[in-house]
């Protein structure tokens, strides 16, 4: 396959365009924001979302969806997750059945509680799609760091087909035919980095830490296994892998969005504050609203849940879930 077209010019999308340009002979990355868009093409620096970064020549910027998609033979969704039916219904017109979707996106749609792959199902009618995810902040995707991902679809041979387009010397990409495991992973882990923010926030040390990863992991196998999943996918770089860095790094998001909040801030004054979407905020909401619909106990999500929209303190929600009823691992 030789045309690729990424939908998302933030820092993700931006860094597998640079990822994935020598992949490729032509990549067009599509930005929302015109003037950045003109900016991108004439300096060839994401100045906003990834700066310091140069973007290969044979990556084209447009901020138009029809001419973005011209020709393109995959189809890479790196938009929000809240945007994301959006932008499918948007680009329908410059579509065609021979394409090939990936989504890149960390997130569910929070009131339909579909994962991204569903929503691409159901708005453009294919099962050619497959999702990639895994450890992997944008900055270090961007300076050609070694980098291990997961592609996961449904579709035989699908995972294998992005496996080959995708992977080069410093992006390595994995093959699963699990994408419920895969995407519950990606989007569940930045639930459980809140609260390892907040734990970081607090000063507290590396035996809360390992405790918070290691019952965030049990309750994102929960909810994966409950809805279809397989356990040992969470046990791999969609799962644990990703749940490592995203709780640990200081890259992360989510973690930032915890750290601030221990430190008094207010959920709508660091959300306000920040350049790129934090999905972990809004997919709380949709984590609760899972784990109630398949009977999983998800402890940690119902105390970020608290402390986001119902105004519990950090050490309040600290205190919940030291104090629950005992019970076996």
């Amino acid at each position: 396959m030789k045309n690729l077209a990424i939908i998302g010019g933030g820092s993700w999308g931006t860094a597998l365009a640079i990822v994935l340009a020598p992949r490729f002979a032509r990549v067009t990355l599509w930005v929302y924001e015109s003037d950045l868009a003109a900016r991108m093409g004439s300096a060839r620096i994401n100045d906003i979302y990834l700066p310091d970064h140069l973007i290969p020549t044979n990556v084209g910027i447009r901020s138009d969806l029809a001419s973005a998609l011209d020709g393109a033979e995959i189809v890479l969704g790196v938009m929000p997750s809240h945007l994301a039916r959006g932008l499918y219904q948007r680009m329908l017109p410059g579509l065609n059945e021979s394409m090939v979707f990936v989504s890149a996106t960390k997130g569910l749609e929070n009131h339909s509680l579909l994962r991204i792959t569903e929503v691409i199902r159901e708005v453009v009618g294919t099962s050619r799609v497959a999702v990639i995810s895994g450890p992997s902040f944008a900055r270090e995707v961007a300076r050609f760091e070694p980098t291990a991902v997961v592609a996961a679809a449904i579709e035989p041979g699908l995972a294998e087909t992005v496996q080959a387009a995708f992977s080069g010397p410093t992006f390595r990409v994995y093959t699963s035919s699990d994408p419920i495991g895969v995407e519950i992973g990606g989007s569940i882990k930045n639930v459980v980095a809140i609260g390892a923010g907040v734990l970081h926030g607090m000063g507290l040390g590396h035996n809360a830490m390992a405790a918070l990863i290691t019952r965030g992991l049990a309750e994102m196998t929960r909810l994966a296994v409950a809805m279809g999943g397989k356990p040992q996918t969470l046990a791999g770089l969609a799962g644990l892998g990703d749940l490592v860095l995203t709780c640990t790094g200081d890259l992360s998001r989510n973690r930032t969005v915890g750290v601030e909040l221990a430190r008094g801030r207010k959920l709508d004054e660091i959300v306000s504050s920040m350049k790129m979407v934090a999905e972990g905020v809004k997919t709380t909401d949709a984590a609760v609203d899972l784990a109630k619909r398949h009977a999983v106990e998800m402890p940690i999500a119902e105390q970020m849940y608290e402390m986001l929209h119902a105004g519990s303190s950090p050490q309040e929600a600290i205190r919940r879930l030291m104090e629950r009823s005992l019970k076996g691992e």
